[in-house]
Parts: C-alpha cells; sequence; structure tokens
C-alpha cells in the first residue's frame, strides 16, 4: 500500500513564448490531479531562477523562443539539473531538431498538435524513464535508421558506388555491351567487374544479384 503521506505530484514547468500556448497548458494539465504546475517562462532567461526556487520535474519547452532556442535552454539545464526531464514541444518537425535534441538529451520531442490525451501520458512516461516521440517523427527516425542501416551494409560488403550503378542497370535488364557503354568501359571489364560484385554478394548469377539489391533496398 501507498503512503499517501509520501505521495508527491509531477512538478511540470512551462516554458513558451506564447502566453496562449501557456495559458492552455496549464488549464489542460491542472484537471489532473497528480500533476502540479510550479511556474511559466517566456524566455530561456526566466528558466533558471525558477529552477533554483522551485523543485521541478519535467519542463515543457517551446523549441523556439525570442531569446535562445529550446535546445540550447535545455542543454544547460541538463548540466545543471541532470535529473530533470525535459520534453521538447515544437510545431516543427524538422529532422535537424529531432537529432539536436537527441544530442542534447531531452527525453521528448512532441508536436504541439498532440492530443490532449497523449501530453499527460506523455509526461507520465518520462517521469517512468520513457523516451518519447511523436508519431510523425517516430516515422522520421525509422526512415533515417533505415537509411544509415543501408549504408552500413554496402559498407560491410564492399560496394562500391560503380557497383550499384551496376546492379541498377542489370535489374532495368542492361546486356554487358549496354553496360560497357553507360559506364565507357569495355566488355571485359564489364564482365570482371559483374562478377566482382556477384563474390561480394555471395551469389551466382545477375538475376541473384539483382534480387538481393533489391531485398536490401539498394536499388
Amino acid at each position: 500500500m501507498i503512503d499517501s503521506n509520501s505521495w508527491q505530484p509531477i512538478r511540470i514547468l512551462i516554458v513558451d513564448d506564447h502566453p496562449v500556448v501557456r495559458h492552455g497548458l496549464r488549464n489542460l494539465l491542472s484537471i489532473h490531479p497528480d500533476f502540479e504546475i510550479v511556474g511559466e517562462a517566456e524566455d530561456g532567461a526566466q528558466v533558471f531562477p525558477l529552477l533554483a526556487e522551485h523543485k521541478t520535474d519535467v519542463i515543457l519547452l517551446d523549441i523556439q523562443m525570442s531569446d535562445q532556442s529550446g535546445i540550447d535552454v535545455a542543454r544547460r539545464v541538463l548540466q545543471s539539473y541532470p535529473q530533470v526531464k525535459i520534453i521538447i514541444l515544437t510545431t516543427y518537425d524538422d529532422e535537424a531538431y529531432l537529432e539536436e535534441g537527441v544530442e542534447a538529451g531531452v527525453h521528448g520531442f512532441l508536436l504541439k498538435s498532440v492530443s490532449h490525451d497523449t501530453l499527460p501520458d506523455s509526461i507520465r512516461a518520462v517521469m517512468r524513464g520513457e523516451k518519447l516521440l511523436s508519431p510523425s517523427l517516430v516515422s522520421k527516425v525509422m526512415t533515417n535508421y533505415q537509411k544509415l542501416a543501408q549504408e552500413q551494409a554496402k559498407r560491410e560488403v564492399g560496394l562500391t558506388a560503380d557497383d550499384l550503378k551496376i546492379l541498377t542497370l542489370i535489374a532495368n535488364g542492361a546486356s554487358n555491351k549496354s553496360i560497357a557503354g553507360e559506364m565507357f568501359w569495355s566488355e571485359a571489364t564489364v564482365k570482371r567487374r559483374i562478377q566482382e560484385i556477384l563474390e561480394k554478394l555471395e551469389v551466382s548469377n545477375r538475376a541473384q544479384a539483382t534480387a538481393e539489391a533489391v531485398r536490401r533496398g539498394w536499388i
């Protein structure tokens, strides 16, 4: 049984340069008994005095403010208050912001368009130690991950840019003569390079090489 005397609400600091947004977040979160809004800030300069004055568990932080970016604020906060959880709220799903936020160590990265149910649940999840991304941002991360994984696989196999071009030409039905003309090589060179590709992919013929390249998403 939980000792009610030891229970503490999740203490939240709202940081956004738009008063309407701050007011909306306060109204949304105040109806939840497990949340306590300890303060509001309109820019990065106001954050540290509030953190010094109020014990804070979670900061809801806008990514773009008048004096500095939310990423810069997050970086500075986590250096001085590593126990604080930071959720970036943004209208942007830009990959650069996402990468900077992850590097800064933020715990959540949500679009301001998230539902009224999603934000409270996200705050609770972050307090449990989870990392959170909006669904649209997850899609971007997965796409980037897949691209990196493909590049890594190509490097491990040893395929060059020319190898991939040859595989694409083969997939399009090009003959050795056509490939030679496209690459400005002799047909003998094309045959040798195709054999090298087959060996790299550990397959026995052109069809298998094409199938493997397609399966891995290289062409």
